[in-house]
Parts: C-alpha cells; structure tokens; sequence
C-alpha cells in the first residue's frame, strides 16, 4: 500500500478518517471497482489563480465542474502574485470541493478515483490541489492519478466532441494560454511531439502586458478578455478609428513563435504619442495587436502542415485549446486559415466549449481516466513538477 509522504497533511487525513471511518485500502478499493462499467473521477486544479474541482465519468458526462477565479486579488499587482494565490487556494479548496460533489448530486464514497494536476505551474499553488486530493485519496483508500496541465487542456475536445466528430490521431494540437504557446503534433494519449514554440513571451502574457499597457480594467474577466473586448466595435466606430501599420510577423517562415515583438510594438507607439492615449487609440492599438498575433498563429499552424505532408504525415484534425482559445476572433481567423490551405478536403478544427478553455478540472479528470480505466496510477508520495515538457509525461 502507498505510504503517506512528508507532504502530506497528516490531520486532515486522521479527521477524515474518523468522519468516514473508511479504510485506508486504494489498492483493494481501486480492484473492486474497476468492473464497474461506469469510472467517476473527482478532479483537482489549482496550477495558477483558478480554484478548481469537477467529477467527470468514463462515459464522458461531467457531473460538475466548480471554477473559483482570483482575477480581482490579482489586478494591483499586474499579474499573478504567488503568495497570494496559495492563500486563496487555501481558503477556496475546501468550499469547492464540497460544490463540486452537491452539484454532480453524488457524495464522496461514490468517487472511484481522484485525479489532479502534477504540473506545470506555480508550485506553491500545485501543492494546495495536491494535497488535497493525496489526503482525500489516502483518508477514502481512492486512487490517485498526478495530471499533466497542458495535456489535459490537449485532450479537452475528446471528452466534448461528438462522438461522431472526435479528432482522430494524429493530430495538431496548438495549446495557447498565458503560461505557454505550443504547436505539437499527438500521436496518442500521451504521446506528443513539439513542432514550435515560443522564443519568449506565451501569446497569453503578451495579451495581458498589451492590455495593462493599454490601462485596461480587468474586472472579473482578465486582462486578455478584456482587451479581446475592447476590440469589438461597430462598423461606424472602425471607420472613425486612426490608422495603425499593421505589425510584421516575427520569423517568417521558422516554426517558432515570437509575442513579446508584438507587445513591444504596441508599447513602443504608446511612448511616442505625446499625448495620452484617446479610447478610439486604444482600441485601434488593441485591434492591431490581436491581428498581428492572430496571423502568426495562422502562419506557423499552415507552415507546420506543410511541413508535416513533406513527411507524409497526413492531418486532418486540429485541436486549439487553452486559456487565450476563448477569444472569438483568433478562432475565426484560424478557420479561415485551414480552409485557404485546404480548400480540396476540409481539416477540421476543435475547440473546447468557452467554459472548459481556462483551467478547469473537468479536463483534469478526463485526462487520468485512461489510467484509471488501466489500472495505472500513482503512490501516495508522487512529486510535483513545475517545470515539466509534456513530451515528457511518462518519465
């Protein structure tokens, strides 16, 4: 039986234990229960400033999904500040755990195994979402699988797609949030190839620092929401808006992407106006920015398949997931794009639903049902990984 590791916060265990008064037996549990035609998974996310727990089952229903968002704690300090994130993890966990069971209307002896994310992330704020699963594990004999992030956000549309539209390997899959900007090629579960990545800022940072240059307010929403906002205008307002040069894509022609050029350009115009920025500068600004990243996004998506075909490696699925694949406009200009390149026989393209594109733990658990299914998961003690290249997800 998997041994409690130093990490573990040995009281919860003892108080959860004499609440339930369950045994402490993952590996007899797990055994008895995998007969079971449905597996239900109770999911923990907590890698940056989201609060998350969802219960998902093997037949691709998700019962719950609770997300607690921090972007107000947030704002005066220009991004995510780590200590007070932990803390609001702290304070948030318990509550939305206990959400998470009311609303899929189950309670915690009918969870069959508890999943959360390994890494990569802020690692004082994995270890909020990792102790509380490795507890609740321990404390119920459930057991336990660590979650690779960006995997999870990579297999979002298998667990949302029709069954009938489900993205056969191998695909594409482009993961773009505010940690990571990655274009890889999945060859199964847990099988993926990077083709490109970014040479400095994630196109999710770019969209925030543009957004905070720009004197955005975030609200509720984030600071690229935000910005994605501000860009909506009506034919009327575009025809009174002043004239930006579009900015250039970085590196044509390299698979590799590049945003921080991109927030620099924007930054660069503000300092030269010698005036402060009217809205109607604003929001030329903020559209010309989400052009130029929406084209180097179109760029090295199209340059990557052309490349691929060299190889005669044949796609015909694109997955687009992570925080920024909300934004409406990206995902238009990049259906576009696969239809100009494939105009013959059309490559189809997947998005996660609005909701399930930020983290979530409903992804989570849907990426450690294969396991489950298998009979693979982890010890009790298993580490976390802050920095962990998802080509590496079985090491």
């Amino acid at each position: 039986m998997p041994i409690l590791g130093s990490g573990l916060c040995r009281q919860n265990v003892v108080l959860l234990r004499r609440l339930r008064d369950v045994p402490l037996t993952a590996h007899r549990t797990f055994q008895a229960r995998t007969g079971r035609r449905t597996f239900t998974v109770l999911g923990f996310e907590s890698s940056a400033d989201d609060t998350c727990a969802a219960v998902v089952t093997s037949s691709r229903q998700i019962l719950s999904n609770v997300v607690v968002k921090q972007h107000d704690l947030h704002e005066g300090f220009g991004g995510i500040h780590p200590s007070v994130a932990i803390e609001a993890h702290q304070r948030n966990m318990p509550g939305v755990v206990r959400m998470a069971l009311e609303q899929a209307c189950i309670s915690i002896h009918d969870i069959d195994g508890i999943a959360f994310t390994r890494g990569p992330g802020i690692g004082g704020c994995l270890s909020v979402g990792s102790n509380a699963a490795k507890s609740l594990a321990a404390a119920l004999g459930k057991p336990l699988v660590g979650v690779h992030h960006m995997q999870a956000h990579a297999l979002t549309p298998l667990l949302t797609t029709p069954t009938s539209d489900l993205p056969q390997f191998p695909f594409l899959t482009l993961l773009i949030s505010g940690g990571h900007t990655l274009l890889l090629l999945a060859s199964s579960l847990t099988s993926f190839q990077i083709l490109a990545t970014t040479a400095d800022a994630s196109i999710g940072r770019a969209f925030d620092k543009t957004a905070r240059a720009l004197g955005l307010s975030w609200g509720t929403r984030g600071p690229g929401a935000a910005l994605e906002e501000l860009c909506r205008v009506t034919d009327d307002e575009l025809e009174s808006l002043p004239d930006i040069q579009p900015f250039t894509v970085p590196m044509p022609g390299k698979l590799a992407f590049s945003f921080a050029s991109l927030q620099s350009s924007v930054e660069r115009y503000i300092s030269l106006m010698e005036e402060p920025l009217s809205s109607s500068h604003k929001i030329a600004l903020a559209r010309a920015f989400q052009a130029a990243a929406a084209r180097q996004l179109c760029a090295k998506l199209t340059l990557s398949l052309q490349k691929l075909e060299l190889k005669n490696v044949i796609v015909r699925d694109v997955v687009v997931s992570g925080g920024v694949a909300s934004n409406i406009f990206l995902r238009e200009k990049l259906r576009a794009a696969l239809d100009e390149y494939s105009s013959d026989e059309r490559i189809s393209l997947h998005f996660p639903p609005l909701e399930l594109c930020t983290d979530n733990a409903a992804m989570i658990a849907w990426a450690s049902m294969h396991r489950f299914l298998a009979g693979d998961y982890d010890d009790y003690t298993v580490d976390l990984r802050a920095k962990w290249s998802i080509e590496d997800i079985r090491i």
